[in-house]
């Protein structure tokens, strides 16, 4: 039930919907994807056929560029080429280090490209599936590693502080499955998370 009434409040409150896809660091090759890469998808996505350009939006799953350890992925200079908005993702599951990789790319990201980049956040999503990964059904399936909710709401205050001190508004999700929504265990996650 707290689930549903967060969904209502919020939904009330949300002004845009956004379509878009997915879209992850690195090639099938394991390559980087580059900013023409992402020029190109977000530009195809765009133009699809019959859609009056409605694909608009781009879910990232971490502000990483491939390859290297904090460097801005490519798909932000790509978006602000493209007009392209953007929900974007922090990967959560590797640890504190790595999260704190995270963040010096979101911060140089703001930095860097400023409102032109800014204006295009439609979310922050601060991991994806970390919850499902360390279910019993997630562990079962060899998912890999997650996150437990304290980490979670830890690492979303951490990306608060950091859009309050860079001056951002931005509203804070997690990703994962419907199975984790309404596990009880991980209602601090709901709790902490704007939508």
């Amino acid at each position: 039930m707290q689930v549903l009434s967060k969904l209502v409040a919020l939904a009330s409150v949300a002004s845009a919907t956004y379509n878009g896809f997915n879209y992850g660091s690195t090639n099938t090759d394991g390559s980087a994807v580059t900013l023409e890469q992402f020029t190109n998808l977000f530009t195809t996505a765009q133009a699809l056929p019959n859609t009056n350009g409605e694909f608009s939006a781009a879910r990232l799953y971490t502000m990483i560029q491939a390859g290297t350890t904090n460097g801005v992925i490519s798909a932000i200079p790509a978006a602000v080429n493209t007009n392209t908005h953007l929900l974007l993702g922090l990967w959560a599951s590797a640890g504190q280090a790595d999260f704190d990789n995270e963040l010096a790319a979101l911060s140089a990201a703001i930095t860097q490209y400023g409102s032109a980049f800014t204006n295009l956040i439609a979310g922050i999503s601060v991991g994806s599936e970390d919850l499902y990964r360390i279910s019993p059904t997630g562990i079962s399936n060899l998912s890999g590693a997650g996150a437990d909710p304290a980490t979670l709401v830890n690492y979303i205050g951490q990306v608060r502080t950091l859009l309050t001190n860079a001056q951002v508004t931005a509203q804070i999700t997690h990703v994962d499955t419907w199975t984790a929504w309404v596990n009880a265990t991980n209602n601090p996650v709901i709790e902490a998370v704007d939508l």
